[in-house]
This record gives structure tokens, C-alpha cells and sequence, in this order.
């Protein structure tokens, strides 16, 4: 069982978190060696991404070896619907990535100082496979930012019933994966524009190819999320986000409205 950290606000989380971040960054690039964020789209992280861009501006600091390992893509895209969904939509992972990650990050730092567009990674949709190859290959995820679906625990893309060791793959969204991300994306006009195949990392690739993960919850709309993984002591496939008991070496943070005590 893993205790939390409860911290007043998602602001708070974000500073915490982006600190411990930023000097795993430095500590990488002066031995010389990338250092591979796994980053989730969404409400979630997005107070990390903030404040990373935030303490960079300030300091000038160098991004230049950070690699963006992102979780998932909505499908939709292509006569048969599986192709991805198109760069510019307004729920595209890849649009997520370089407006409210990697152009937030860049904006303040000098340009040789930013995080390149060719380390923004995403799996393949016609090979997904070779993504968990890749990031095998260049040493695993540093620390992979975890969030948690509220009502039914899903973690990028991966629904109840996802097996512990599966590989980055195309699923079939559940509807409470789609009714969580009516809220992350409030373009949606309804459930049935909520496309129904993701591509996603496994749970296998976040459990098996991470050196570390922070979970990061937050809202009291999460409480029953953050209580299922505070009072959990091992993986529950109904409940996805519990994978964080097969990881190596694991942060949550709560706020105090996660946690129950706003």
C-alpha cells in the first residue's frame, strides 16, 4: 500500500512535482543521457506542464534532452474509423503535446535550450508494438506521469479488464473512458462524438518499461478514485490505475479535494 502526498492545490502538485522533474533533467543531460518523460494528455498533469514551463522560464534552463514518451491518440480518422484522428482536432493528443506541452515548455528558453519536435514520441498505429521497441531501446521512462479516470480507474487508454503485461495497443474505449473525456474535452457536443478506438501504452509498458511514475489526482471529483488507490495493495484489473503496485518506485499526489479533506 503506498501513502499519499497531499498537497493543498493542483497548482501545488504541479510545483512539486515540476521541481523534482527539472532536476532529474539537469541530472541527466550532464552525464549525457536523455531523460524520457511519459506524459498524459488532459486536466490532470497539466498543472506539471505549467509549472515546468513556469521554473524553465525563469531559469533558461536546458530542455534540450527531454523526450515527450506520450500515452495515447484518439482514432477516428480513415474510411474504416482506426486511422488517428486528425492533428488539429480539438481532442488530439498530438495537438495536446505541442500547444500545451512542448510550445509551453519552449516558450521562455532560449532556442537552444528547447525540446526539439522530434522528441515529442507517439506509438504507431500501424505498429504499436515498435513503441514499447523504442523506448526498451533507449533505457525505459524515467517517470511517467500517471492520471486516473474517475469513475472507472483507466489509465491512458487502457480499460477495465486491460491485462497487467499488455504491450501499446488499439482498444475499444469504455463508455466511462468516454464520459471522462466529455469533461477533458468540453468541444465534444455529445457522448456519440466521443470517438470509440484509442491507441494506447499498455499497462505492460508503463508497469515494465518505467524507471518511476508519479500518479496525480486531483478535484474532488477524484475522491473515489484516489480512495480506490490509497486503500489498494495490489493490481485490480478492474481498476487500472491500481497497476501502480507492479511499478518500481511510486509518488501519488493527492490535493486535499482528492483526498477528502477540502
Amino acid at each position: 500500500m503506498h501513502s499519499a502526498e497531499i498537497l493543498s492545490t493542483p497548482a501545488e502538485i504541479g510545483d512539486v512535482l515540476a521541481t523534482d522533474i527539472l532536476q532529474a533533467i539537469a541530472a541527466a543531460r550532464a552525464e549525457g543521457k536523455p531523460f524520457l518523460l511519459g506524459c498524459p494528455s488532459g486536466r490532470s498533469p497539466k498543472p506539471v506542464y505549467d509549472a515546468m514551463a513556469d521554473k524553465a522560464a525563469a531559469g533558461n534552463l536546458d530542455l534540450s534532452n527531454l523526450v515527450l514518451v506520450m500515452m495515447d491518440e484518439y482514432l477516428g480518422g480513415g474510411d474504416d474509423g482506426l486511422g488517428l484522428c486528425p492533428p488539429d482536432a480539438h481532442n488530439s493528443c498530438r495537438r495536446f503535446a505541442e500547444y500545451e506541452i512542448r510550445q509551453r515548455l519552449n516558450a521562455g528558453i532560449e532556442a537552444a535550450h528547447q525540446v526539439p519536435k522530434e522528441h515529442v514520441w507517439f506509438p504507431d498505429a500501424a505498429n504499436p508494438d515498435a513503441y514499447d521497441a523504442r523506448i526498451s531501446a533507449t533505457g525505459g521512462v524515467d517517470l511517467f506521469i500517471l492520471a486516473s479516470g474517475a469513475t472507472d480507474g483507466h489509465v491512458a487508454f487502457n480499460p477495465p479488464g486491460s491485462p497487467a503485461d499488455g504491450p501499446s495497443c488499439i482498444v475499444k474505449l469504455a463508455e466511462e473512458t468516454r464520459r471522462d473525456n466529455l469533461g477533458t474535452f468540453p468541444d465534444f457536443p455529445s457522448l456519440d462524438a466521443v470517438p470509440h478506438h484509442g491507441l494506447t501504452v499498455g499497462l505492460g509498458t508503463i508497469a515494465n518499461l518505467s524507471k518511476a511514475v508519479a500518479m496525480v489526482i486531483h478535484g474532488a471529483h477524484k475522491k473515489d478514485a484516489a480512495r480506490r488507490l490509497t486503500q489498494s495493495d495490489r493490481f485490480d484489473p478492474q481498476w487500472p490505475a491500481t497497476i501502480i503496485h507492479r511499478c518500481k518506485q511510486v509518488r501519488i499526489l493527492l490535493d486535499t479535494a482528492a483526498a477528502g479533506q477540502a
